[in-house]
């Protein structure tokens, strides 16, 4: 064969090839698009799940924190002042009393109660309005014992705030600490005892040329990344639900505590208007009076003391028990 006609062969057959790798290429970058793309979408769903979910937890948080500040500065307020007016107080086994003797109120008991009652008035004043929104998490989450452990009965709200964002969780429901930039910066956050980084997808170039391959391999790189990302996101999802349901169940039966609450403390306040204040002198009726306010008054304060969480982010396994303990308590008294 002539030697023209050779070379021209070799033309085409190397054209051929060319075409065929370039085919070959686009539809590999095609795929590698695809991948991205999916993947893509995956973190975005997962990334608006987590920040969906947080916010529910955080606001339930928060609705259950300000329940109890309201409490402290309205019923216990009352009560104690009622309370303390009353004297030579001794429980006995007369008619309806025996069944609460168990839920008598120490000197401590009243004490930290006043501390309570200080605690949201020093809140309320008007000064820490501004920051107030963290610290009625914190409250919601950690209980007022805890709480004010945190925070001492003259400090201001915003101190609160501050110690509660050390607790990786309770910054991550608040939206990240400051230093970290807030949700989604910074490349992760600390919450709930896990690392949740989001992946950074990079920018596929897909240029149809040598690089396809690994156009594809990166693009299935980001995806299994991405994979693992929506997996720990699964978790954190699952435990802010888990966080918030237990947080609702507390502040419904916080509310209907807080209606006895009232309703024996009135009884109480007429109680005093009408005996006097020496308990020696109260008829059976009056001394059942004083026995159920004490008991609804101790279950409200064991409530606000509950913790919803343990410092490291997890549902504390007292709640069940004092969700129980108090439900049969609304049940004895009618509630």
């Amino acid at each position: 064969m002539p030697l023209p006609f050779i070379l021209g062969a070799l033309a085409v057959g190397a054209g051929a090839v060319g075409v065929k790798k370039g085919i070959d290429a686009h539809e590999k970058n095609n795929k590698a698009k695809r991948i991205y793309n999916q993947a893509k979408s995956m973190y975005e769903k997962a990334k608006n799940d987590l920040e969906q979910s947080r916010k529910t937890t955080n606001d339930s948080l928060q609705q259950l924190g300000k329940l109890k500040l309201h409490i402290m500065s309205n019923n216990i307020y009352h009560f104690i002042k009622a309370f303390s007016q009353i004297h030579n107080i001794e429980l006995t086994n007369s008619c309806g009393i025996n069944e609460l003797k168990h839920l008598n109120i120490s000197k401590e008991e009243l004490a930290e109660m006043q501390k309570m009652v200080d605690f949201s008035y020093n809140i309320t004043s008007g000064a820490m309005q501004g920051s107030i929104a963290g610290g009625l998490t914190a409250l919601g989450a950690y209980g007022g014992a805890m709480t004010f452990g945190a925070a001492s009965t003259g400090a201001a709200i915003s101190g609160l705030a501050g110690a509660a964002a050390s607790n990786a969780t309770l910054a991550f429901l608040g939206g990240g600490s400051l230093a970290a930039g807030g949700f989604g910066m910074a490349g992760g956050m600390a919450v709930l005892g896990g690392l949740v980084a989001g992946p950074a997808l990079a920018i596929l170039g897909f240029t149809m040329n040598s690089k396809a391959e690994e156009n594809l391999e990166n693009a299935r790189s980001q995806r299994a990344e991405v994979e693992k990302y929506c997996a720990e996101v699964k978790m954190v999802v699952d435990s802010c639900n888990k966080i918030t349901e237990r947080t609702d169940m507390f502040t419904d039966l916080l509310k209907r505590l807080n209606i006895l609450f009232g309703q024996v403390t009135y009884q109480l306040e007429y109680v005093i208007s009408q005996s006097g204040k020496d308990y020696r002198y109260y008829n059976n009726n009056e001394k059942n009076t004083v026995a159920m306010s004490m008991a609804v008054a101790k279950a409200v304060k064991t409530v606000i003391d509950t913790p919803i969480l343990t410092k490291d982010g997890n549902i504390d396994s007292r709640t069940l028990t004092v969700l129980n303990e108090n439900q049969k308590l609304l049940n004895h008294m009618g509630a």
